[in-house]
């Protein structure tokens, strides 16, 4: 062997040899942390050490210094309860002081219980298990079709959690967008919370799942440096597809106690057990002592460049509207949408297969390269928007109202990574007639509302539409649009100005005895029902609840103290958690009493009027409701 030759191959050796010491030391700080914590996961830490090892200083490029910078390559920890090891190896990094390790789960640390964005090295909030994979597609779909910036994505995965079809989700949309920029490690150790996960230890069962998606999976030993080495670099020459590395480790690996037993998840060693512990792992690894990050450092992402396929516009005109045309304010969302989109190239789009009802086809025709189909899969829409967002871009996600809720959790998710995503529920309500209630969205303002920092937008006309679009782009965080499927005439001026936190009052008077609050189509049989009432001599003053979170307490509450502290509210939706519960909430303390019309029985299919009708929420039940009011 020629001696350049032998010198590499050792200075190869020494190199995995390192690294395989760095995981040992990952090892012993997150069962350190834990200990000094009293709470964690340290074995699901210990389980995947050597693979996060090699990843953060093998494989990934990143600038440490600068944990935004957009061409650094992204990591995400989807088996959040394993944050210690995370943090650690955050900390042998360089991101932030070795001694912070201790203040893990401290209500005054960073170094939360499971990762969040509080720590600036951290892209989306981990923890609620299987979902990274579906952050890390977003992220991935922004370096590769939109910023094309060359920067990869590594997302670290549990067993467990590849039970929930989420993960699923996010693997055929991956393989679909041939993203070989993202790589998967699964960290198969084989136990679960309180038993063996679905497969055991059963690499190829996991390989061939993936193979079968279209992914390039190769399975290895999880604690052989040399195999995960091999196989991230195998990754990294992948071209047109996803990559995956199958890891077979042990958890709580090392540490005799607690290797490849069960019942040890999320428990934090006992002090006199952790010093057992870690005379064990110096006893079989001597380099522990002594050891140092010299030579081991997390690659600087220099020579890549941004190449962002779209740029600003000159702004072409707003979508105008005839004043006596009638328009779907999910249409007009449609429209607004793809005005926007061509004078802000940070906004994008993804729709769950429901685009030319939602009307985000105008989006997808207008600006095809930031449009991303997401197919029936709501879930992996919400986080892949959670990954374009933790990237910089605006994404707009929309589907049918009623189908957000089976992304709940995501949604919740989002609003603990601070996400500034935008979402448009369309088809709300018993309005949409015919197709029956399993399409009927009357849970989807409570759902939002109960989002920390949401804001709900409801509008009633294309004009408000249009506003609702523009403010929920210029605001940072969870924005929700709900958008109906009838057509309804113009109620505002081209003009008209809007904002988050304020409602409309489009009918009032000095004689009014009642204030009727509503949004989006009953809000027209508000308005029937206010004519009939005139013409009886009975004065309602009617109010647009534009903006349901945040809401207009001040204006309720004026307009309800000189209407005889008596509010209507009439909405398409389920009385819990909807429009009349936020109104009481805010007029209550005031002694103002609020009646609410919502639907209350379990709806059928029928025409729009006879279900608006027949759950109490038409023109003639309000009428009703207002005259029997002040009558009593």
């Amino acid at each position: 062997m020629p001696s350049n030759v032998r010198r590499e191959t050792t200075v190869q050796h020494d190199r995995l040899r390192k690294l395989a010491t760095l995981g040992n030391k990952l090892r012993v700080d997150s069962l350190t942390a834990t200990t000094a914590a009293g709470s964690g996961h340290p074995t699901s830490c210990m389980s995947a050490a050597d693979l996060v090892a090699a990843v953060f200083f093998h494989a990934m490029r990143y600038d440490v210094a600068h944990p935004h910078n957009p061409l650094n390559d992204r990591f995400i920890l989807s088996k959040g309860h394993a944050a210690p090891l995370l943090y650690a190896a955050w900390a042998a990094a360089g991101a932030f002081p070795h001694e912070h390790l201790s203040t893990l789960r401290r209500f005054d640390s960073d170094l939360e219980g499971h990762p969040t964005p509080r720590l600036p090295w951290v892209d989306v909030a981990t923890g609620s298990l299987g979902q990274g994979l579906s952050c890390g597609v977003g992220m991935a779909l922004n370096s590769k079709y939109l910023d094309r910036s060359g920067y990869r994505v590594f997302v670290l995965l549990g067993d467990g959690e590849a039970a929930e079809g989420a993960v699923w989700e996010a693997v055929e949309l991956a393989a679909h967008y041939k993203l070989d920029n993202l790589v998967a490690l699964f960290d198969i150790n084989g136990l679960g919370q309180s038993q063996a996960t679905m497969y055991g230890r059963d690499v190829e069962a996991y390989r061939c799942r993936l193979e079968a998606f279209g992914w390039h999976a190769r399975a290895i030993d999880g604690h052989t440096m040399q195999d995960i080495v091999v196989a991230l670099d195998e990754a990294a020459a992948v071209r047109g597809r996803p990559a995956a590395l199958v890891a077979a480790t042990q958890k709580g690996k090392g540490v005799a106690l607690t290797e490849g037993r069960d019942q040890w998840h999320g428990r934090a060693l006992k002090p006199d057990e952790l010093d057992a512990a870690l005379a064990e792992l110096r006893r079989a690894d001597p380099d522990l002592d002594g050891f140092t990050m010299e030579d081991l450092n997390v690659q600087s992402p220099q020579g890549r460049t941004l190449q962002p396929v779209a740029s600003a516009q000159d702004a072409p005109p707003a979508p105008a509207y005839a004043p006596d045309h009638e328009t779907a304010t999910r249409e007009a969302y449609g429209d607004a949408l793809a005005w926007l989109g061509a004078a802000n190239p940070r906004v994008t789009a993804l729709d769950g297969d429901t685009k030319n009802s939602t009307f985000a086809e105008k989006f997808a025709k207008a600006h095809p390269q930031r449009y991303f189909e997401a197919f029936i899969a709501e879930q992996n829409m919400v986080s892949a928007a959670v990954g374009l967002a933790a990237l910089g871009k605006i994404p707009f996600a929309s589907t049918f109202a009623c189908f957000l809720t089976r992304a709940y959790d995501q949604i919740r998710m989002a609003a603990i990574s601070r996400a500034n995503i935008k979402l448009c529920g369309s088809h709300a309500g018993v309005s949409i007639g015919e197709d029956g209630p399993s399409q009927m969205g009357l849970e989807d303002i409570a759902m939002l509302r109960a989002v920390h920092g949401a804001v709900v937008l409801y509008p009633s006309d294309a004009v408000a539409a249009r506003a609702a679009v523009q403010l929920a782009a210029a605001h940072d965080g969870i924005v929700y649009i709900r958008t109906s499927r009838p057509k309804t005439p113009l109620l505002y001026p081209p003009d008209e100005p809007f904002a988050v936190g304020q409602v409309k009052v489009l009918r009032t008077s000095g004689a009014d005895r009642v204030t009727v609050v509503s949004g989006g189509v009953t809000l027209f049989e508000v308005l029937k029902a206010h004519e009939e009432l005139k013409r009886e001599g009975i004065g309602v003053r009617v109010i647009d609840v534009f903006s349901v979170q945040p809401l207009d307490a001040q204006t309720l509450c004026s307009a309800g103290q000189e209407t005889h502290n008596l509010i209507v509210t009439v909405e398409d939706h389920a009385p819990a958690g909807g429009i009349g519960e936020a109104v009481a909430g805010a007029v209550a303390p005031f002694g103002i009493r609020v009646h609410s019309l919502a639907v209350r029985d379990m709806p059928r299919s029928g025409k729009p009027a006879e279900l608006l009708a027949a759950y109490g929420i038409d023109a003639a039940a309000v009428v009703r409701a207002v005259k029997s009011l002040i009558t009593h």
